[in-house]
């Protein structure tokens, strides 16, 4: 019997949909049609036909931008003015994957450096890497989707989507776009699946390249049970660090920080999360945090006023209220917030001074918290800005340029923001994490680039 998954809006738990679960034996005659397809060389999709597929989906995404956007807040408790956002970048993102495709070229290589090569010409090319398995997360449910399956797309890979089981109508809605823009089905399947059935399509070895964002735990999990020779990309979390010298703009630093802090309730790997001001300035910044972080408005995503929405799970609610309370309990002073305000909503938070040993010190959120430090020098904030096993965007705040060097090349961060928030993205720079954070570059070209492989020709003459 075929098991159904149901989806609801995460502010109201109400059911707003439902996907059939694929069991192995389905999900396997997919994998097994997807190795024959990359096997079959003369078989491939040419370019064109690529760029032709993705040109109509960018097209039918345009025409379904509300429909697009009304889904992403629905399902995966994204208020709407940032899933419109979400929804811009997607097809944004489908471009960016045409684009990068000319780009997918070989050089030559020079032979008669020694007498050795003398009397060879020789040249690369890029060619598909083979089936591609695709694990994604729920925060953003369209854009991490095109991330993942538009550069299989566009490299000619045939590629497996496994969505989160929290927001699979977006998945489905991008699946069934590419179908009706002319993409044969069998070069990329939505397989919705229970834990164990994903843990066999991942480790199979048949997979040529899993692509993964979410937890660490499971990530690494699996990048451990990968088969030899599947290569992989993985995208985790983080507890993004933000540097303030007595130089910066705070009038205009507080809106950026509040953005960062508190979009999509914090449930994003790169939200701002530590903040580290100077000593002397801590509690007026943290005030002027709470202050603006209290005219947020929470409620139901797909309300036009709402601000911040639900977290994705009931017991993340409980599980953030938790974490508050133990560092309130241990010193932190709660300038905002600290409270469930219903089974699915917890309030924009504000903690200054919490114990750097505590939970929301140490670890992600992953939640509409954010936690203010004081330093007594910038060595000082740079230090505990390090000292953790993990390590993804950062920022500082400073109008001073010598500081602000310093931070970039002192802080553990595979990218820092001067005068922005840690959550900032385009969708063409490289997206990583460090050490426990992730393994890989994401980005659509980065991407593009990890689902091909390079092959040589070398050529006597």
């Amino acid at each position: 019997m075929t098991k159904i998954l149901e989806v609801v809006n995460p502010f109201d738990l109400k059911v707003i949909g439902s996907v059939p679960l694929k069991g192995w034996d389905e999900i396997d005659s997919y994998l097994s049609t997807a190795t024959q397809l990359h096997k079959n060389r003369k078989g491939w999709l040419p370019a064109y036909q690529r760029i032709e597929i993705l040109s109509k989906t960018a097209a039918l995404m345009r025409d379904r931008f509300e429909e697009l956007a009304f889904q992403i807040a629905n399902e995966g408790g994204k208020p709407l003015v940032d899933a419109r956002v979400e929804v811009t970048r997607a097809v944004d993102g489908v471009g960016l994957c045409i684009k990068e495709i000319a780009g997918l070229a070989g050089k030559q290589i020079p032979m008669d450096l020694t007498q050795a090569g003398a009397g060879h010409t020789a040249f690369t090319r890029r060619e598909p890497i083979g089936p591609v398995v695709a694990v994604s997360a729920f925060n953003h449910p369209l854009n991490l989707i095109v991330h993942q399956v538009g550069p299989a797309i566009a490299t000619g890979c045939p590629v497996l989507v496994k969505p989160a089981d929290d927001t699979p109508l977006s998945c489905k809605a991008f699946v069934d776009i590419l179908y009706e823009a002319g993409l044969p089905e069998e070069w990329c399947r939505f397989v919705p699946c229970d834990i164990p059935t994903a843990q066999m399509l991942v480790t199979d070895p048949r997979v040529a390249f899993f692509s993964f964002i979410g937890s660490a735990k499971v990530g690494w999990m699996l990048k451990s049970k990968l088969a030899p020779g599947t290569r992989c990309a993985l995208e985790h979390g983080g507890a993004a660090p933000v540097i303030i010298d007595h130089s910066a703009d705070i009038e205009a630093m507080i809106p950026s920080l509040v953005k960062g802090g508190f979009y999509h309730s914090g449930q994003v790997c790169v939200s701002v999360q530590r903040v580290m001001a100077p000593k002397g300035m801590a509690e007026d910044i943290a005030q002027l945090l709470a202050d603006a972080a209290s005219k947020l408005c929470v409620g139901n995503a797909i309300d036009e006023p709402t601000d911040a929405g639900p977290l994705i799970r009931p017991h993340e609610v409980d599980r953030v209220c938790n974490w508050v309370a133990e560092a309130k309990q241990a010193g932190a002073q709660v300038l905002m917030g600290g409270e469930k305000l219903g089974a699915t909503t917890y309030a924009p938070t504000v903690l200054l001074r919490p114990p750097l040993d505590a939970r929301v010190s140490r670890q992600e959120i992953f939640g509409p918290v954010v936690c203010v430090y004081e330093h007594e020098t910038i060595d000082d904030a740079i230090a505990q800005a390090n000292d953790l096993p993990f390590a993804f965007q950062a920022s500082v705040y400073s109008n001073n340029l010598d500081m602000a060097m310093k931070a970039i090349e002192a802080l553990d961060a595979t990218a820092v923001m001067v005068n922005d928030h840690t959550a900032f993205r385009v969708d063409w720079m490289p997206f990583a994490g460090r050490k426990q954070s992730g393994y890989g570059t994401g980005g659509i070209g980065y991407t593009m680039h990890d689902m091909t492989q390079e092959k040589m020709a070398v050529i006597k003459f």
